[in-house]
Parts: C-alpha cells; structure tokens; sequence
C-alpha cells in the first residue's frame, strides 16, 4: 500500500493505491471514495477521450478505462506517480507520498 497527499487550495486529499484499487480521501470533510465515485469533468473525458463525446454513458466508461490503464501498471508507485502527473496538470501540489506506513516523503525529495 501506497499512498500520496496533494492539495489544491485549502483542499486536501489523500490517494491511496492498494494493488489494482485506488481510493481517494478527501480530508476536510473526512470521505472516502473508490474510482467509481470519482467526480469527473465532461470536457476533461472528451479530451482524453474522443469518442466519448456523443456516449450517454460516458462516465461509466471513462471510468472502466481508468481501471484497465491501473491494471497494465504493475508497481504500486508507478500508479502513484500516473495519479499525481494528472493531478498536477489540472493544478494539485503534490505534497507528500508514504509507503507501507513509514514516514511521509516529500515529492520534491524524490527524482
């Protein structure tokens, strides 16, 4: 288990990879959430994804892809390090990330 903390604003969120699944924890209002509940912006999917643009069920299937891409992903971290390039794109500071339950590691203290 693996686990990042980013922030955006006064927002702080904890994601949190464990094998194929990932979990996102928003801090200030104390909920967890799996890929499934993930919050996601149409014009962000239909960047990413074309052909999803007339497709009623979008969500679903942006989603389902999402989880395909973690699975080619073989190590904890990578998936880590994929979460954070896209976090950090749309404006996240990645603060910290921790392994295992050791001691938090800045991200600027990793190369």
């Amino acid at each position: 288990m693996i686990q990042g903390t980013f922030s955006l604003g006064q927002d702080l969120v904890q994601v949190v990879v464990k094998g194929n699944e990932l979990m996102f924890y928003d801090v200030s209002s104390g909920q967890m959430t799996v890929m499934e509940g993930l919050k996601l912006d149409m014009s962000g999917v239909i960047k990413a994804f074309p052909d999803l643009k007339d497709d009623e069920e979008w969500r679903k299937k942006a989603i389902n892809r999402l989880k395909e891409h973690m699975k080619k992903i073989s190590k904890e971290m990578d998936k880590l390090n994929y979460v954070k390039n896209e976090l950090v794109a749309f404006g996240w500071n990645a603060l910290y990330f921790q392994k295992c339950g050791w001691r938090p590691t800045k991200w600027k203290d990793v190369v």
